[in-house]
């Protein structure tokens, strides 16, 4: 019976096996149930370990893993803004203010620039590198972003003037550790697209002077696909263009950009918080048994602390609204820098599709003429063969079997063709007269 039914039943599907069982073997493959799929691994995808290059603000550099929950917690940013760092995936160029970091995508830098350290992913790269060693080689030039960690951002700037206007030096050497992390990015950005835009140059100009004075199949298709690579990257560079140029016009992305200054007013106001705790430990000059009236005065520890705080509250507004104008105003200057030089790039860009707009513009005229030629010739042959059709009506009038007198001449075969020449003739002529009325064709 159990036979029987072995061999009518089919067989149960490998989903419905239990695996905890001990009795289930392998099948004759050797291959067991879903192997080769690790499920936790495709609920855990994208959390997966990722090799970062950390810069910190004194030009130390290392290699760490860290997996993608870590870092958003340790940046304070959201999923999305990591996705535009993700190699998989491709989005334009894009810089985002953060509350604690600044998300910079651009071209082949993508990093995660905070008050103390630069984050880029691991990369073999060359740009990625020249990135690195470029801005450990201005951390620690001069060691500009100890100053601003270690003192106020007022102080500083007057120092770095300072030293300016006696070194002479024209380097913004005052400017945060964002902020000259920032500018190593957009200067390996504009570099790269300007080293782009310089080889397609060198490379499109001779091919259409070429092509101007001599048109072939291969000359064109080396052309279209130029064509194909300049308008992409016209595209990138636009986008860099006017994400730059979006900065420069909002002042709140600009101001929150700002990190250096926003950790210093944190840290400033936390100790500001602990000095006023210490104030009040040490303050014992009310008894708790004594009675209080309800409509005695305050104590004067307390008017002190009140007043100290409106005081404190007034300075730091004060002083942090005239920081964050001088700051955005730097900040805006280094924009406007390097929009000057991606706005050159696009420029150069623009007029290199310009000169191909009108090569192919005078292509276009030339095979047009060419064209125009072809027609003139054909109605010329046209006009040709009818004349000479002329002949074979004649010759087929003449051909026909019946007798006449004018067969009997001798002469008449010479007074045929003569006139049925000038008759030729006199018709071409006229068609002639009529195509250069009507414009037709040049003689």
């Amino acid at each position: 019976m159990a036979d029987l039914k072995e061999r009518l039943l089919p067989p149960k599907p490998a989903s419905a096996i239990n695996l905890r069982d001990s009795s289930y073997r392998p099948s004759a493959s050797g291959r067991q149930p879903f192997q080769g799929v690790d499920v936790p691994g495709l609920k855990k995808r994208g959390q997966g370990l990722r090799s970062w290059i950390r810069v910190d603000s004194s030009g130390n550099s290392q290699i760490i893993e860290v997996d993608k929950f870590t870092m958003m917690r340790r940046c304070d940013l959201p999923a999305r803004d990591l996705r535009l760092l993700d190699p998989l995936f491709v989005y334009p160029s894009t810089i985002l203010g953060r509350e604690k970091a600044i998300v910079a995508n651009l071209e082949q830098i993508r990093c995660i620039i905070t008050a103390d350290e630069v984050l880029l992913l691991n990369s073999l790269d060359s740009y990625v590198l020249q990135y690195v060693v470029e801005l450990q080689r201005r951390l620690t030039t001069r060691g500009v972003g100890d100053v601003w960690q270690s003192e106020g951002a007022e102080l500083n700037r007057r120092r770095s003037r300072n030293f300016d206007s006696v070194f002479g030096n024209t380097s913004p050497d005052y400017l945060p550790f964002e902020f000259r992390a920032l500018e190593v990015a957009l200067e390996s950005a504009c570099t790269f697209l300007d080293s782009q835009a310089a080889e397609l140059e060198i490379e499109a100009y001779p091919l259409l002077d070429e092509l101007t004075s001599k048109i072939s199949t291969l000359k064109l298709e080396r052309v279209r696909r130029l064509k194909s690579r300049l308008v992409a990257l016209t595209r990138r560079v636009q986008k860099v263009r006017d994400e730059i140029e979006q900065l420069m016009d909002d002042d709140g992305d600009m101001a929150e950009m700002f990190l250096t200054e926003k950790k210093c007013r944190m840290e400033s106001s936390f100790y500001g918080d602990q000095s006023l705790m210490g104030f009040r430990s040490n303050d014992g000059g009310t008894s708790i048994s004594a009675p209080v009236s309800p409509v005695s005065s305050l104590p004067d520890s307390r008017k002190l602390e009140k007043s100290l705080s409106i005081a404190r509250s007034r300075h730091e507004s004060m002083k942090s609204t005239e920081s964050a104008t001088e700051n955005i105003e730097e900040l805006e200057m280094l924009l406007e820098a390097y929009f000057v030089v991606i706005d050159s790039t696009l420029n150069k860009l623009t007029s290199l599709k310009e000169y191909i707009d009108d090569t192919e513009d005078f292509i276009n005229i030339q095979l047009d003429n060419v064209r125009n030629q072809l027609i003139q010739f054909e109605l010329l042959l046209t006009t040709a063969t009818f004349v000479v059709a002329i002949f074979g009506v004649v010759a087929g009038i003449f051909g026909m079997n019946f007798a006449i007198p004018l067969f009997d001449d001798a002469g008449a075969f010479k007074w045929v063709l003569l006139i049925t020449g000038v008759t030729g003739v006199i018709i071409f002529c006229a068609f002639m007269r009529f195509f250069k009325y009507r414009r037709l064709m040049q003689l």
